[in-house]
């Protein structure tokens, strides 16, 4: 576990003191038990935390702030802490006291006829959703696969990515309001400028583009975001298509590619292996294998055959008028004809017809599609921007006892590794990274799941999965010892990732060094005292 009850040093019980008197000791938290929930991940962590405090005003953040360079106790904030994968709520170095942002939850400005919205970094892709639906939008956000209960501006500031066409989060950010760790706040974009009228609607204002410096870094907090929403369309089709063999890969994705870049496909396009597939559909078949992993080609096959995917698996979006879907649904057929092994539509009357024709399937072919029509459900609805917690019981493939109703992969000890390269959209470097994912996975006894999504139209995000069960003893280590031989063989071969988890941050290799002095220096005028998010992307 990463908390205790430290030593309290005499400036951590002054500032612990001075934020009581700010905030209440009703939001001053620093008993082990009071701190748990805010101090595992899904792997091993070392990091002591001695407290956490819970601002709920932006008045209450900049004295937090003022309060910590007063006494040089560090502080490392938080939306709502379920950054899985990366490190959760956990700060980077140790002896950081958690700034834990959740109270920060309102929806500050709507404007249905521009399509945006500005929210603060409590607020839920949950609370989003039920905010729009309440008021009869006609406006869809982009939702992540994580949960219901996840920070929007959390992920935004990550720069995570979602499934409809504004699937690339912070393309769709126009201003924030953000605090230095001076405890100054200010706003970026028009923002700056009293009574600006295109604050919400032009994001790059005037002078110096500076937004992107408060993503992935420690140079200030966001308190407040607007993000752009996108219009329902006339009509929207999802499709499915899978492919009977992994060398098949590499024509798929040379097809998608024209289409993306001309517009024809307009959505991320998620492209998964039947690790992948298998993890989302169920758990970890421990009755077949006889309790050995990793999980048997044969054994793969089977549920392969009875659950009808194959080595990879794609779904996206079609959305336009019923004209514009039609015409992308020929050209998306032509450009896969006989590269895939199924090529599948489906919008919501398809999707009635085939839960209503499950059991008389399942009689006539003993094939089952009861978990695989509620994985398509969740995935149609994530790419209408309908956020789900259906995905987050992938991170429970490893363990031996059922998923439970009430999910939480850090406490109940799911073990999760997220490792997350860019590459070009070129069958090349697909396959060079898959070439060395296998090799490294060939030394450790877990399954690659993988995924790889055409966020942008020149680029692959791809997020390799090292799930494990943390309950079974040595697997924390050697799971850690995987993800970093994986972590180093991808960047020497030149695919950086797009987002660091904690345990990784200091470790990128052969960066412009001329780069890394800029950051240095802008770090040191905003933060003398070095007292917001030490380490954090350093």
């Amino acid at each position: 576990m990463g908390f205790y009850m430290m030593d309290m040093t005499e400036n951590l019980l002054g500032a612990i003191d001075a934020w009581g008197e700010v905030l209440g000791a009703a939001y001053i938290l620093k008993s082990p038990d009071s701190i748990i929930a805010r101090s595992t991940a899904t792997f091993a962590i070392h990091q002591k935390i001695p407290a956490l405090i819970r601002p709920g005003t932006l008045a209450e953040i900049q004295e937090c702030l003022r309060i910590a360079n007063r006494f040089k106790t560090p502080v490392y904030p938080i939306s709502s802490g379920k950054n899985w994968g990366y490190g959760s709520a956990v700060p980077v170095e140790t002896g950081c006291v958690i700034m834990d942002l959740s109270r920060l939850n309102r929806i500050v400005d709507f404007n249905e006829r521009l399509g945006y919205v500005t929210l603060e970094p409590g607020v839920t892709q949950g609370q989003l959703f039920r905010f729009l639906k309440d008021r009869g939008s006609r406006l869809w956000m982009d939702a992540t696969g994580s949960s219901m209960e996840c920070s929007v501006i959390g992920n935004t500031v990550e720069r995570g990515f979602g499934h409809t066409p504004y699937g690339d989060h912070f393309a769709s950010v126009c201003g924030m309001e953000v605090v230095l760790p001076c405890g100054d706040c200010f706003c970026t974009g028009f923002g700056r400028f009293p009574n600006s009228k295109a604050a919400s609607v032009f994001r790059w204002g005037v002078g110096p583009y500076i937004d992107g410096l408060f993503t992935q870094s420690n140079l200030g907090v966001v308190t407040k975001m607007t993000v752009w929403l996108m219009p329902a369309p006339e009509y929207f089709q999802a499709f499915n298509f899978s492919v009977a063999e992994d060398r098949q890969l590499e024509a798929v994705i040379e097809a998608l590619r024209p289409l993306r870049l001309n517009g024809t496909l307009k959505s991320a396009i998620h492209i998964g292996n039947d690790y992948k597939a298998l993890s989302a559909i169920r758990q970890y078949p421990w009755e077949k294998t006889g309790n050995r992993s990793p999980l048997p080609a044969a054994v793969m096959r089977e549920f392969s055959s009875t659950m009808n995917f194959g080595a990879w698996n794609s779904f996206g979006g079609l959305y336009g008028s019923r004209g514009e879907v039609a015409a992308g649904r020929n050209q998306l057929i032509k450009a896969l004809k006989g590269k895939v092994k199924t090529l599948r539509f489906f919008d919501d009357r398809k999707l009635r017809w085939a839960a209503a024709f499950e059991k008389p399937y399942r009689w006539l072919t003993g094939k089952s599609l009861g978990e695989k029509l509620k994985l398509f459900g969740s995935v149609y609805g994530l790419m209408q921007g309908i956020p789900t917690e259906t995905m987050l019981a992938s991170t429970y493939w490893r363990k031996q006892r059922p998923v439970p109703a009430t999910m939480n992969p850090d406490t109940d000890r799911c073990g999760l590794i997220w490792c997350a390269p860019v590459l070009p959209t070129d069958p090349i470097h697909v396959r060079a990274v898959l070439d060395i994912v296998a090799t490294v996975f060939s030394r450790y006894p877990f399954e690659p799941a993988i995924s790889m999504t055409m966020v942008t139209e020149r680029s692959l995000s791809s997020i390799i999965s090292i799930s494990y069960d943390r309950e079974v003893p040595g697997e924390d280590g050697c799971a850690m010892a995987c993800y970093q031989e994986l972590f180093e063989s991808l960047m020497a071969a030149g695919y950086y990732p797009y987002r660091l988890g904690i345990q990784s941050m200091g470790q990128l290799k052969g960066e412009d060094p001329c780069h890394k002095k800029m950051l240095q220096t802008l770090k040191k005028a905003l933060d003398p005292n070095n007292i917001l998010a030490p380490g954090r992307y350093e």
